[in-house]
């Protein structure tokens, strides 16, 4: 049983936290106030640790008069868990049920909100030229830390994370020999140039910035379980009024539409790897 000391401890554990997300939205306007409470505390007394700081209240002091010192803490904010072709089976599910659909039109635009440092949007452009659909689409990667999107431009990944990710290429029902695709050097890889022709690197806050449309296909996969429900219906909206009629909407395998105020405006397309497709006429 927790006593009322422990209550009143992680009753001002709150308050403080409260505070500093305040504080953070106030001087630098990044908003991580609907942010899955868990996961900030977490990312916060991780750099209370490193920092050796002593109280989220001194944090605080930090994040306002030290610019750089909130740069930091922004880093540790960013989810930034990504791989190639991450989870294959859903990509299979976009080159075999979504991408026939994709084919119909004349001119696709695509969206990878919350990109990170960029794995899965070269996985699209990879899917998409193997499928002859590169060369008409548009793909737009954003994030809203610009660290991330710096690495994700650049294209540069470490050779041994590459090529643990080569069964995940194979699994997606890639055909070709993956190192086909970018440039070996020392102890890291780079990807082609024409894999960046057709993306737009841009930066974005899922949570404070507006409408991203008319997309035929949004991806933003392991993000929203960072959010709470709140936020995850302001992004949901968020994404159904930047798709199209009939646009394709993919999550993650651990997220859901159901609780928020959209889920009757999407059709369940691929259930079993949580792709979506906007209602028309809604």
């Amino acid at each position: 049983m927790i006593d009322k000391e422990s209550v009143l401890e992680i009753a001002n554990e709150d308050i403080e936290i409260s505070l500093l997300l305040e504080a953070i939205y106030q001087k630098y306007g990044y908003d991580f106030r609907n942010y899955s409470r868990e996961h900030i505390k977490r990312r916060i007394k991780h750099r209370l640790v490193l920092s050796n700081i002593d109280s989220i209240s001194q944090m605080q002091y930090r994040v306002l008069y030290d610019s750089h010192f909130f740069r930091t803490l922004l880093r540790d904010f960013s989810i930034n868990v990504t791989e190639m072709f991450r989870d294959p089976s859903f990509y299979r599910a976009i080159r075999e049920d979504v991408i026939p659909v994709l084919k119909t039109y004349p001119f696709i635009k695509i969206w990878h909100a919350g990109c990170s440092t960029g794995e899965e949007v070269y996985s699209m452009a990879i899917l998409l030229k193997e499928e002859g659909l590169y060369d008409k689409a548009q793909i737009y990667a954003t994030d809203f830390n610009k660290n991330v999107l710096k690495k994700a431009k650049e294209g540069i990944y470490s050779i041994d994370n590459i090529r643990k990710c080569q069964s995940n290429y194979f699994e997606a029902g890639g055909g070709y020999s993956f190192s086909d695709y970018y440039i070996s050097k020392y102890n890291s890889v780079i990807f082609h140039k024409y894999l960046k022709e057709k993306v737009i690197f841009a930066d974005h806050n899922l949570v404070t910035d507006g409408v991203f449309g008319e997309m035929n296909m949004i991806i933003c996969r392991n993000v929203l379980i960072y959010f709470n429900n709140e936020l995850q219906n302001h992004v949901i909206k968020l994404f159904y009024d930047s798709l199209c009629y009939g646009g394709f909407l993919g999550l993650g395998s651990k997220e859901s539409i159901r609780f928020t105020n959209y889920y009757d405006k999407y059709e369940p397309y691929v259930r079993e790897e949580n792709i979506f497709r906007k209602k028309f006429g809604d």
